[in-house]
């Protein structure tokens, strides 16, 4: 009983280690119940997932942890029994629909309480499935505070209609729309991220990377092998600040599960992040492939937005002389803003001052607007902001769309990337 109390799973598993006495109390007929609903539940097994709306079987799921830990056990059974009826190729709801039937006959010791040679034989896979069962509550759990963002997204612009941001240590990936008053959470979802964690930084190690990260493409599933499910959206990995810090690899995505399972271990995967079929059919509708912004952190800070802009101040001023000085003729002013150990594509800084020189005498002191200006923030052992925006000369209508990398050296704040990306 102290066992099941351990799970955490909204007291759920403690009252069914209790629910096989008195009324309940196990029969022979209930036995062969039992039995029969064993062998409906492999006959289920065999069937196609049905289609589901994105976060619907999550929530079923916790329901019936609440129902059951409200001693409403048989309630519970009757709706485990649908869930895996619906998707029998859920493996978490599998077992918890076991423990239930298993209730019926005896007290349960913990979440995935099977025989003692099965379990000895699939110890991994029960795991597993504990600790994703854990995680799905743990967030449920630890809600953000309502209004809250994550501190990462300083600035967007109208074009970034969608964010996303996963929290490794919640096994969460939280989707946002970007609306004139701000961003709006619309959603969540569990995930897996790689075998051996996060923080990659070489090609097959099986992490999933961190950092400020944008959506690059939309693969057609029609092209992909059935292991990566209903598509995969990669994403810029390894980006100007990886590089710089020497990390390699690649083929980082937001992907699906295959056929057989309908979400995958917490730690699973080669590096990507992997969302149930459905969960990821709802964010490949949703987002845009260039400029939906993905933040990858190991925790994410919530924070009310108003924090966001007073911690962005100091930014804004360095970025307004960049803007200034790129608008005049003063390359001294200009590349005074670029770090010793600037690299562009592998041009130093050197290299690069023969391109700025050169663009401002092409633009001869017009000024340059910055359009579309967005602006992220990662910290780890440095303080980076990622920056797009289209540069655009007074009395044109269009320009080149430009992402920098700036870091913060003391007080101020300099370029190490610069490059045209559209």
């Amino acid at each position: 009983m102290q066992r099941a109390a351990a799970t955490l799973l909204l007291a759920a598993f403690p009252v069914l280690c209790s629910a096989a006495t008195g009324a309940d109390a196990p029969s022979k007929k209930s036995e062969e119940k039992t039995k029969r609903s064993i062998a409906d539940k492999r006959e289920r097994a065999s069937r196609p997932p049905a289609p589901a709306k994105d976060g619907e079987a999550e929530a079923r799921l916790i329901e019936i942890y609440k129902l059951a830990g409200q001693a409403k056990g048989r309630e519970a059974l009757a709706k485990a029994e649908r869930l895996v009826g619906d998707h029998p190729n859920f493996q978490l709801a599998q077992l918890v629909y076991g423990d239930l039937l298993a209730a019926q006959a005896r007290p349960l010791r913990t979440l995935g309480d099977v025989p003692d040679g099965p379990a000895k034989a699939g110890a991994g896979m029960l795991e597993d499935l504990r600790q994703e069962s854990l995680l799905r509550l743990k967030a449920l759990r630890e809600r953000p505070a309502a209004g809250t963002i994550p501190s990462q997204f300083l600035a967007l612009s109208p074009r970034n209609k969608h964010a996303i941001a996963v929290d490794a240590s919640r096994a969460r990936l939280y989707l946002f729309e970007n609306t004139a008053t701000g961003l709006k959470l619309l959603a969540d979802y569990y995930i897996s991220i790689g075998k051996s964690g996060i923080e990659k930084s070489v090609e097959g190690d099986s992490r999933t990377p961190l950092g400020v990260y944008f959506v690059t493409s939309n693969l057609d599933p029609k092209s992909l092998k059935d292991f990566y499910g209903a598509g995969a959206l990669p994403i810029n990995y390894p980006n100007a600040l990886d590089l710089k810090r020497g990390k390699t690899g690649s083929g980082i995505w937001l992907h699906g599960t295959p056929p057989t399972q309908f979400a995958r271990a917490p730690l699973a995967s080669d590096g990507c992040v992997v969302l149930a079929n459905p969960d990821l059919e709802r964010i490949i509708r949703t987002v845009e492939v260039r400029t939906t912004p993905v933040v990858i952190a190991q925790r994410l800070n919530w924070v009310a937005p108003h924090r966001i802009k007073a911690d962005g101040k100091a930014f804004e001023d360095a970025l307004h002389t960049w803007q200034k000085a790129r608008s005049g003729r003063d390359l001294a002013a200009l590349t005074s803003l670029y770090t010793s150990d600037f690299n562009s594509h592998g041009k130093t800084l050197t290299e690069w001052t023969a391109v700025l020189r050169a663009d401002l005498e092409k633009t001869a002191g017009r000024p340059m607007q910055l359009k579309d200006l967005s602006y992220l923030r990662w910290t780890d052992s440095n303080d980076t902001m990622v920056v797009t925006f289209g540069e655009v000369l007074n009395g044109s209508r269009t320009g080149p769309t430009k992402r920098q990398y700036w870091v913060r050296q003391g007080s101020q704040w300099k370029i190490f990337f610069e490059g045209v990306i559209g």
